[in-house]
């Protein structure tokens, strides 16, 4: 969805939740060493992004979208094979 198509608070939502996982991105800490966050941010920047992420369902259910459209490759293979379901033409039957 372009921000043309989406509506300030559509858009306040993706920008939040941009800053937010680049912040958890830029300060993530190894295994064993100690987080420059406190637990308490750490949890709080958990609870908004959860939050930010129930706000954008609603908003998408309102307007009839779905939330599964995800970003893919030009030749990523597709998951699904439509398969065309045509009765036979009877005049076919005696070709085989």
């Amino acid at each position: 969805m372009s921000d043309e198509e989406s509506t300030k608070e559509e858009r306040i939502l993706r920008v939040m939740k941009r800053v937010l996982t680049g912040v958890a991105k830029d300060t993530y800490t190894r295994p064993g060493h100690r987080h420059p966050l406190s637990d308490d941010t750490v949890n709080d920047i958990r609870n908004c992004l959860a939050l930010i992420t129930t706000r954008e369902m609603e908003l998408n259910e309102a307007a009839g979208r779905s939330m599964e459209h995800r970003p893919r490759f030009v030749d990523e293979p597709r998951n699904s094979v439509v398969v065309p379901l045509t009765p036979p033409d009877p005049k076919d039957k005696d070709k085989h």
